[in-house]
């Protein structure tokens, strides 16, 4: 197998690992998942004690 052949061959196995990832980019199955992904960064974060009063912004008195 020479140089040339070696080339042409990962160049094919480049272009199917192209094609196999935007087949599944595209997919039906994955549409919901890549929905949700998109919306979270709508959605308020569940870890954040909204009711905390201390959650005061850090100021430097020694200025």
């Amino acid at each position: 197998m020479d140089y040339g052949t070696l080339r042409g061959l990962i160049a094919l196995l480049i272009l199917a690992l192209f094609i196999v990832i935007v087949v599944w980019a595209y997919s039906k199955k994955r549409k919901s998942a890549f929905d949700e992904a998109a919306n979270s960064i709508f959605e308020e974060p569940k870890d954040i004690n909204r009711d905390n009063k201390n959650n005061k912004q850090e100021t430097n008195n020694n200025v």
